[in-house]
């Protein structure tokens, strides 16, 4: 799964939005410009990692070389400014696969961190005392780590992902759920791998 930045997002919106403005893909110096970034270096790091999520491609086409949108992104219009990734389905109840089919959700700026976050759609009744309940959608900032006590998306044995409160301990990790009706889960600390903690979350009230 791919997560972009918002720097990352800045410069994709930038090139999908000013494709016309230059005779050839722009290169690294025109766009650190037309940015105002000072560090060429930092710039390249940042088109490396939408280069590997499929959004950008080098262009050879002139001396100086550039950078252009891939097809892909070009025809994408679910990509917005505002998106981010929704990568699925997370089980809040027994662990099921996070699938990584990724397409994007506008999420307002109140209910995401300034880290790279993405959006997963909760099924089951796990978690439904912290008022999490099968349907909701949740905004996940993305990184490995957690304090004991939050709300985190653990992948199990690098095969199955869960929602549940993290209590970490130097010899185990419970993965504990918000439901009276269940039991914690008990794992050796190399079989949880920490992919967010929860940040946010929508829910739906129409009729289907």
């Amino acid at each position: 799964m791919s997560v972009l930045t918002r720097r990352q997002r800045e410069i994709f919106n930038f090139l999908r939005d000013n494709t016309e403005s230059f005779a050839c893909p722009p290169s690294l110096d025109e766009l650190c410009a037309a940015l105002g970034m000072a560090s060429r270096g930092s710039l390249y790091k940042h088109i490396m990692a939408l280069i590997k999520a499929g959004l950008v491609e080098p262009f050879t086409g002139n001396k100086q070389g550039g950078v252009r949108l891939t097809a892909q992104a070009q025809n994408d219009d679910s990509i917005s400014e505002q998106g981010l990734p929704f990568v699925g389905s997370i089980a809040a109840g027994r662990p099921i696969e996070a699938l990584a089919t990724i397409n994007y959700m506008t999420v307002p700026d109140a209910l995401k961190t300034n880290k790279p976050c993405y959006v997963l759609q909760v099924k089951g009744e796990s978690m439904i005392e912290a008022g999490i309940f099968d349907g909701d959608w949740v905004v996940i900032e993305q990184r490995d780590y957690a304090s004991n006590g939050e709300i985190v998306v653990a992948l199990i044995e690098n095969s199955e992902a869960t929602l549940k409160y993290i209590e970490q301990t130097a010899e185990h990790v419970l993965l504990l759920p918000a439901n009276a009706s269940m039991t914690a889960l008990s794992y050796r600390p190399e079989q949880v791998a920490i992919q967010g903690v929860l940040v946010g979350q929508m829910r739906s009230y129409r009729s289907h």
